[in-house]
């Protein structure tokens, strides 16, 4: 898959963009760790070149937080296109800035800075608008173009589908646009509770962190009653404890019997923030394993079968390709609004998350932190993270550069104390 969908984007061409994916590196030839992709479930620390400023609005960002998104889980199996080996992963990452470019006027070398994963342009038409995730400016890909219709902001280490550039899994980052995509963090926020901005907290059935983070945004925004999907025991556990109604779908595999058992008339609003790559039923399993779809349609169709007539039901999780029995019919004839969220616009939420939610206290995402590691344990947490051992959700990923831990947050260890 990775050799025809490269073949043909190289035939294709790229789309013109206001930044480009590669870098210079550092004159004095220094090297960073890094985590690179070289195949399907085979992820490696390498010692890469460190990037230098390439292009006049670059900041050098020097990683003291970094982690793995369940979203990495689709380049960890191979499941996006356009992955070359070499390619260095991750998009949420927050750090100090290094080296500052001769356009960027709004930060200062040694300031802490948390980055988003989408890489904007800040002048296009969506920027403006603060939909970030939508800049038109930023990603080259003529196939995604031909996928899509339209093409997403470029990305962090997420595939040469999304721009190919590299990835905050690192010692060291260049920013592009650099003025537009770091957001100045205040020295009382630690870098556990504002790394998460990156993503996580602006993306919010699954209840992984951003399952969980939803239903805290919901209960905050004045939910009555929230009800988390999974079967992960100390997913359930977590979710109970910050007062969701559990759903364990191993216990009821009829998702739908159930939720109409427990919530008669159907739900207000669903919202998948699930995934992609694990299909339930075998119809699924099959199909997805002779490649006839990329994307499974069993957590949208236990949406649009769970919500009442005229019930809304959202797409958080992350699709990429297409899916067959989608239940088209449920959609239209209980006029059900289904909406894909898209990628996160971080930039249209991480300053009222940070501002008015997580510095007065009203919100500390350090919750769904369960573990710390060091940026030399990636390959194994990689592994560790995929197969949900350990009661791992959201780890926070350290480099040379990091502080202490703060405190209530995990100490550091290694994935092998916890996995065994």
């Amino acid at each position: 898959m990775q050799a025809a969908s490269n073949a043909i984007q190289n035939a294709m061409g790229a789309f013109p963009t206001d930044v480009h994916p590669g870098y210079k590196s550092r004159p004095d030839g220094a090297t960073m760790k890094a985590l690179a992709w070289f195949g399907a479930r085979d992820v490696r620390l390498i010692d890469a070149p460190v990037p230098d400023i390439t292009e006049p609005d670059d900041v050098i960002v020097k990683v003291t937080g970094t982690t793995v998104c369940g979203s990495d889980l689709h380049l960890y199996h191979g499941e996006i296109v356009n992955l070359q080996k070499g390619d260095i992963l991750g998009h949420e990452f927050m750090g100090v800035v290094d080296k500052i470019g001769p356009n960027v006027t709004n930060l200062s070398i040694g300031q802490r800075v948390v980055a988003s994963f989408q890489i904007a342009c800040g002048e296009c038409e969506y920027c403006k608008k603060k939909q970030s995730s939508f800049c038109d400016r930023t990603n080259p890909s003529s196939l995604q173009n031909a996928m899509y219709g339209h093409r997403d902001a470029g990305f962090f280490g997420y595939a040469h589908f999304t721009g190919g550039f590299a990835g905050g899994q690192a010692e060291f980052v260049r920013v592009p646009k650099g003025n537009v995509n770091l957001l100045p963090v205040p020295d009382n926020v630690p870098d556990e509770k504002a790394l998460y901005l990156s993503d996580v907290l602006g993306s919010s059935q699954g209840l992984g962190p951003i399952g969980l983070c939803v239903a805290q945004f919901a209960k905050l925004k004045g939910a009555s009653r929230v009800i988390g999907i999974d079967q992960v025991p100390e997913r359930l556990k977590k979710a109970q404890e910050l007062g969701v109604e559990p759903l364990d779908f191993s216990q009821h595999t009829d998702v739908v019997k159930r939720l109409q058992e427990i919530a008669p008339g159907g739900l207000d609003v669903a919202m998948d923030a699930g995934t992609f790559h694990q299909p339930k039923s075998l119809v699924h399993k099959v199909e997805k394993a002779l490649m006839l779809e990329t994307d499974v349609s069993e957590i949208v169709n236990e949406m649009l079968m769970s919500v009442k007539k005229g019930g809304r039901c959202g797409i958080i999780a992350a699709y990429a390709g297409y899916t067959n029995h989608f239940n088209i019919g449920a959609l239209m004839e209980k006029g059900i609004r289904l909406i894909g969220n898209g990628q996160a616009p971080v930039h249209m939420w991480w300053k009222e998350i940070l501002y008015d939610l997580i510095v007065p206290g009203k919100f500390d995402p350090t919750f769904m932190i369960t573990h710390r590691v060091d940026i030399e344990e990636f390959p194994t947490l990689y592994d560790a993270f995929d197969k949900r051992v350990g009661g791992v959700e959201k780890v926070f990923v350290q480099t040379k550069f990091s502080n202490p831990p703060s405190s209530g947050c995990p100490p550091l260890s290694r994935v092998d104390e916890w996995t065994q």
